[in-house]
């Protein structure tokens, strides 16, 4: 037997060494998630019931915090505002870090559930709002809960460092920003590897969705106040009437993408509430519009901002208006995927879950600031995991209708099947990159 055929052998007897191992893996992670899902669901449906606005999550961060004390992991709290970062140290090796974020949504819910919320507050303007889970978040929390709980009763399967952060205030995109602010990547082990999961409205219980490279967009808010002259309705020669210079920039605006953009990059602007006047017959003074930007690349995301500014002082000047005022918060960068990251552990997942589970989906214009842990130099991937029911989908089809989209009033996730392919990805790409 020469050497190039004994090292074919050796190699193959290695491959098939670790298919085996990976499956005896699964089947060991199997038995393990259908004991602890019982328990993994309750602790969802509770924390359903409990949901907290943006940079309000006191309590469910010291929950978090209580759960991770429990298992052994070393917290600090009150990273970034509400922020809790945990720490498990098993060796040495690299370090891990999993996040999921905290915060829920003013949204009144109207799912029927028995453990729907009935969350009611008052918001930053004093209006009474409903609050509702509706982006997934709770699902999230729950899914890394049962991953580390597995790393902590299986160090033995694994070696490095894991660390676990509960963030706050993604939906105001602010929340990565203020931890990373607070020293996340500085006071703590800095992560070789970032990953989080968030769930799908429109996909499947069972799979896991992925994309390397731009996976989620820059968004951009940006508030117009348009400047009039208020007066009778009846004698609009007087006034300066804020609505129509509104009216005429809400369609100068669409002529951005359309006309300015090149085709093949994406963006999207799009006027999401506009309020003026108060009465049928008073123009008023002023008139206001909130838009939500988006885009992939910085150069686009910085065009698409200095046109709106400047349809917006044309719009005004050609009225003979006073400048408008124009403000832009809440940015969040893209979301970029590390192709050399995905490239390693879609296979892995494959193999676990099925080849016909984890599927390539493209990218959208939805925003998510865990991009901003990637920015920061950290290799990531944000996996997606389909949460409602085939049955649910399929009954959604026959009437004609999309499922509940995220955000909607309408929108919840299958408990059990949701936790068992979140916590077995994350236990999955966990097992191979801290091995």
């Amino acid at each position: 037997m020469n050497c190039q055929t004994l090292w074919f052998q050796v190699v193959y007897l290695f491959a098939a060494l670790c298919v085996t191992c990976r499956v005896a893996g699964a089947d060991e992670l199997d038995s393990w998630i259908a004991s602890e899902t019982p328990q993994l669901a309750q602790l969802y449906t509770s924390l359903h019931q409990a949901p907290e606005l943006s940079f309000e999550e006191q309590k469910t961060a010291a929950r978090m915090a209580a759960l991770m004390r429990e298992l052994g992991l070393e917290v600090t709290p009150d990273i970034g505002g509400h922020g809790v970062v945990s720490v498990l140290k098993n060796g040495e090796g690299k370090t891990l870090l999993l996040r999921a974020d905290m915060d829920a949504l003013p949204v009144a819910e109207v799912t029927g559930l028995d453990y729907a919320s009935k969350v009611r507050v008052r918001d930053a303007r004093g209006a009474t709002v409903g609050v509702m889970h509706a982006c997934g978040h709770d699902m999230h929390l729950t899914n890394l809960v049962g991953t580390v709980r597995y790393l902590v009763a299986h160090r033995d399967a694994w070696k490095g460092t894991l660390v676990a952060i509960f963030q706050p205030a993604e939906e105001r995109g602010a929340g990565a920003k203020a931890m990373i602010a607070d020293g996340l990547l500085r006071r703590f082990p800095k992560p070789d590897f970032a990953l989080a999961l968030h769930v799908n409205a429109s996909e499947p219980t069972g799979t896991v969705h992925y994309r390397a490279g731009f996976s989620a967009a820059n968004v951009d808010s940006v508030d117009i106040t348009i400047r009039g002259r208020g007066g009778h309705g009846a004698y609009p020669e007087t006034t300066i009437d804020p609505i129509v210079i509104a009216a005429r920039l809400v369609l100068d605006l669409q002529t951005i993408v359309s006309r300015e953009v090149k085709p093949i990059d994406p963006a999207v602007i799009t006027v999401g509430s506009i309020h003026g006047g108060t009465k049928h017959n008073i123009i008023g003074d002023d008139c206001r519009l909130q838009l939500t930007v988006r885009s992939y690349g910085e150069k686009v995301r910085k065009q698409l901002l200095e046109a709106i500014r400047r349809k917006a002082l044309a719009a005004a000047q050609s009225a003979n208006a006073p400048e408008p005022e124009i403000t832009t918060t809440e940015g969040t960068p893209s979301l970029y995927n590390d192709p050399e990251l995905v490239a390693r552990l879609v296979p892995v997942l494959q193999s676990v879950l099925g080849k016909d589970k984890v599927i390539e989906r493209p990218p959208t214009m939805g925003g998510e600031d865990f991009g901003r842990i990637g920015r920061a130099g950290v290799p990531i991937v944000m996996f997606g995991i389909g949460t409602v029911s085939k049955t649910r989908l399929d009954a959604f089809f026959a009437e004609g209708l999309p499922a509940p989209s995220l955000h909607s009033p309408k929108y919840f996730p299958d408990p059990e099947p949701s936790i068992k392919t979140g916590v077995t990805t994350l236990v999955t790409a966990a097992l191979e990159l801290l091995q």
